[in-house]
């Protein structure tokens, strides 16, 4: 085995927990900060056989890793191994100046900021703590000390939202001058307290939804960036600035994921990490591997997940190997319909609208 190339690393730490998120988060526990980071370097030397010589990606997911206390994040950073790409994601309230440059020392070359959104009412409906003067900041401490990679997040479909409240964000969004913008429609998990909290909204907001994408792709293609991915844009300037760690999972790569909760695909396998907390920590600090729930994957599961994730990106899809996950008759059905087409002998792609229909598209290609 060549080993994984692409590496993330969960730092669960929240000062609070959105009503509608549902990662693997601790509120409060500042004083394990310490204790977690020598967790995931003792995970990372007993999984380390696991990743190739030379890692290409490392992604620091949360939770809120800016959060984490900065001697602790420090050491975390300065121990793994070097990267092309080094993203953090962090919250714009926790950005100062002196993070923003600690974190280019040590390495980090991409940040990704939660914004979720630039209107304060909406930001409180998502109990989001930043507001959008937090957002520029943050991203003007993140320019002065020289980052040239950021990416904003932004999120559509809050209960209260317009579409001119989306044109607002977006706007807002663009006049920062991003490299890559990720748009993602919100997803309440039902039985939580944000779904019994604004039920009636939320599925009004679900009908909203196509109209909302297309205005997202619109606004965003307009202004020159690319969409190469769903939810995912980037600007073209010459430079490929595509996520390279979320590409990655969209290829069908192996990835090792150290932490709470946090996932891992390795060949045949895949894996989550225990979200309990006591007991993550427990087994590290005995030098065993933590709990994990563990999941065969055969060469179907594999095939029918490249297809799925694969149909996502504006690229083609190679399906040499993958013939036996796709419905013949589907192909043709879309073809026919004007939402799939074939790109020379052996490769598949959507069309435009078909990219808008997405996972209803995709759905009729997999074999039954």
């Amino acid at each position: 085995m060549s080993g994984a190339r692409h590496l993330y690393v969960h730092l669960p730490f929240c000062t609070s927990r959105c009503g509608y998120c549902d990662f693997v988060t601790v509120v409060g526990h500042g004083d394990l900060h310490g204790a977690y980071v020598d967790a995931l370097l003792t995970e990372l030397e007993l999984r380390g056989e696991l990743l190739a010589p030379e890692v290409e990606t490392v992604f620091f997911g949360g939770g809120t890793p800016t959060l984490t206390e900065w001697d602790a994040l420090e050491r975390l950073l300065l121990a793994l191994p070097p990267a092309a790409e080094v993203t953090v994601e962090a919250n714009p309230e926790t950005m100062t100046a002196e993070l923003a440059r600690g974190l280019r020392r040590a390495g980090v070359n991409r940040v990704s900021v939660g914004a979720q959104s630039f209107e304060p009412r909406l930001l409180a409906v998502l109990e989001r703590r930043a507001q959008p003067d937090d957002v520029r900041r943050a991203v003007q401490h993140l320019r002065d000390a020289i980052f040239d990679n950021i990416s904003l997040d932004l999120i559509y479909g809050i209960p209260g939202q317009s579409s001119s409240d989306l044109e607002r964000d977006l706007d807002a969004a663009l006049a920062l001058e991003p490299e890559h913008l990720s748009c993602y429609e919100l997803e309440a998990k039902p039985g939580t307290r944000f779904t019994h909290a604004h039920g009636d909204e939320l599925a009004r907001q679900a009908e909203a939804m196509e109209g909302y994408f297309e205005l997202v792709v619109a606004r965003l293609t307009g202004a020159g960036h690319r969409w190469y991915e769903t939810a995912n844009f980037c600007r073209a300037d010459g430079r490929d600035l595509r996520a390279k760690h979320n590409l990655a999972y969209w290829l069908g790569r192996d990835y090792l994921g150290l932490g709470l909760g946090a996932v891992s695909t390795i060949e045949n396998e895949r894996w989550r990490t225990t979200p309990k907390l006591p007991a993550y920590l427990g087994a590290l600090q005995s030098r065993q591997l933590p709990p994990r729930e563990l999941e065969p994957l055969d060469a179907d599961v594999r095939a029918r997940e490249r297809v799925l994730l694969g149909l996502r990106l504006d690229e083609p899809l190679s399906i040499s190997g993958l013939e036996d996950a796709l419905d013949a008759s589907g192909v043709e059905r879309m073809e026919r319909l004007g939402l799939a087409r074939r790109v020379g002998p052996g490769a598949l792609a959507l069309t435009e609208r078909g990219r808008f229909l997405g996972g209803g598209v995709t759905a009729e290609l997999i074999a039954g």
